[in-house]
């Protein structure tokens, strides 16, 4: 088994994007939700929304005037996120240059939740509806392919390996990483670019508004809607973006003298098979124990040695049961219950790609030494009010070794992944 560590990040969030950006509201605290005023003439009940502002020229650096036309959101989130990451690593990219050899030792594993809602809804259906195909264009079937996310990258890129998307809910940007992970670590490929996007969509969003699933009675407070862990908190806030990570073998990173921001020392996942109080929309928790002690189990750790949880944690009635899970998994007392927040807290849940950009999140965090704040959970559930000092509600400076990612999602699936901290040195409790 190959050692895989992390040596590029990109992201495209609410509330920040670009690495730096994203890097500067997290420790800030600050919220990327907003309010939507399309959501509001549609009348859904939740009418704020986590997009990212991303400006025109922005995108215009990282595609041409004709990949510009041939993409919706979730594909030029996507290509942000993935350009910043490649560059990122240290790897060379331009844009328009399409000489470079076929990089044969890299692959891409790039999933999406439901990335051509946006073109789907708005040229597939009423154009098709009202006879007039010859107006969809010659570029449609590639937007609203579930592999659009990959195939953009994959040609941007000039990747020879695997290139393909992943689709798991919300834990689709986790499973992605360990897709990833477990291609280099059995030698399959000398790198990855591994990542989720999701699209900006009203449409997606529409699809939870009517499961009543969605944060109300914040519409004129948008900042303040995202709530995990709150008493007050009615439903996960919709939200969208991209997150990447370069994942290589630590002997390919030594060799070009890559930066290394971390090291997966493990991951799992699973499902609970929608038995034991397991549903397409609730987790078996004998499911979400298994995954994560396997994780740990994978990195030869217990759980007194993880020092960092960014947890799934959404704002809805399972925040509580996460935690159950999280104390039960770890065996680890109150007080011993590792330092924990939600990033979501601040981006809203943005879906298949909220893992990948929260993994974002843990290893800045871990690379930089802070935790940042879970806002909006001054009033903090009840039932979890046992591990109170835990969580953390203001940034604190850290010194953190290893940080444990969580993602769940539809269909009762289970991710989780171990980082970490890379100190330029071989880690004792690593094989």
């Amino acid at each position: 088994m190959r050692r895989v560590v992390v040596t590029g990040l990109g992201v495209v969030s609410p509330n920040g994007v670009g690495v730096q950006a994203f890097l500067h509201a997290l420790r800030e605290g600050i919220s990327g939700i907003t309010f939507q005023q399309r959501m509001r003439d549609l009348n859904f009940t939740c009418q704020v929304m986590g997009v990212p502002q991303v400006a025109g020229e922005t995108i215009a650096s990282v595609l041409s005037p004709e990949q510009m036309r041939a993409t919706n959101s979730c594909m030029r989130f996507t290509a942000l996120a993935g350009v910043e990451c490649w560059k990122d690593a240290g790897l060379p990219w331009e844009l328009g240059v399409q000489n470079r050899p076929v990089d044969w030792n890299t692959g891409i594993v790039f999933g999406n939740g439901l990335g051509g809602m946006d073109t789907i809804a708005e040229r597939v259906v009423p154009l098709t509806s009202s006879g007039q195909l010859r107006r969809l264009g010659s570029t449609v079937a590639e937007q609203i392919m579930s592999s659009n996310t990959s195939a953009l990258l994959g040609g941007i890129l000039g990747v020879g390996g695997q290139v393909s998307s992943n689709s798991s809910a919300c834990a689709t940007g986790t499973e992605a990483m360990i897709n990833a992970f477990r291609q280099i670590q059995h030698g399959y490929a000398d790198r990855m670019l591994a990542g989720a996007a999701e699209s900006s969509s009203e449409y997606t969003a529409a699809c939870f508004d009517c499961m009543r699933v969605t944060a109300r009675g914040f519409n004129e407070t948008p900042q303040g809607a995202s709530r995990p862990l709150s008493a007050s908190a009615s439903g996960f806030v919709p939200a969208a973006g991209a997150g990447a990570l370069h994942l290589e073998s630590l002997e390919s990173a030594e060799r070009r003298g890559a930066r290394i921001y971390a090291e997966i020392l493990g991951a799992a996942m699973n499902c609970g098979g929608q038995r034991e109080g397991g549903s397409i929309t609730a987790a078996n928790p004998v499911g979400v124990r298994r995954c994560v002690r396997q994780a740990l189990e994978q990195s030869q750790l217990t759980g007194t040695d993880i020092d960092y949880i960014n947890g799934h944690l959404t704002a809805t009635g399972a925040d509580p049961k996460e935690i159950d899970n999280l104390q039960c998994s770890l065996n680890v007392d109150d007080n011993d219950f590792p330092w924990i927040n939600s990033t979501k807290s601040m981006i809203g849940h943005a879906l298949g790609a909220s893992g990948a950009i929260e993994c974002v999140a843990t290893i800045l965090q871990l690379h930089h030494g802070f935790i940042h704040p879970s806002i909006n959970c001054e009033d903090l559930h009840p039932a979890v009010g046992r591990i109170a000092s835990r969580v953390v509600r203001a940034r604190r400076a850290a010194s953190l070794q290893t940080a444990l990612k969580t993602s769940f999602g539809f269909g009762d699936v289970n991710a989780c992944i171990v980082f970490s901290k890379w100190n330029g040195r071989r880690n004792d409790f690593v094989n």
